[in-house]
């Protein structure tokens, strides 16, 4: 799985997110999440879009979509302005409909 992704938007923006390493612990800041799993050709299909005020958690928040599909990837991506990470988090939806959506802001 790559260290970094670039994901589009429905505005046609993108973002760049920034693969959690397997055991690793991340500062509570907020930003955003995703659960990817990448298909044929190197295709990223988004499981879960998450927004959170504490990126440490959201390896807990992701374990369900993780668990059901074994080579899935979590993603995170820092994002402090609760209204910037709002609205990347409503783009992000609007473009990849993932199953699962986590929007608790804590």
């Amino acid at each position: 799985m790559r260290e970094f992704v670039d994901l589009r938007g429905a505005s046609g923006s993108f973002y760049r997110f920034r693969l959690w390493p397997e055991g690793g612990a991340h500062p509570p800041i907020a930003g955003n999440y995703i659960v990817l799993r990448e298909e044929e050709a190197g295709v990223l299909k988004v499981l879960l879009a998450g927004i959170t005020s504490d990126l440490s958690q959201a390896v807990v928040e992701s374990k369900k979509a993780m668990a059901k599909t074994p080579d899935a990837r979590l993603y995170t991506r820092l994002n402090v302005a609760r209204a910037v990470r709002t609205a990347e988090h409503e783009d992000i939806v609007a473009e990849h409909k993932p199953a699962v959506l986590s929007a608790g802001e804590r």
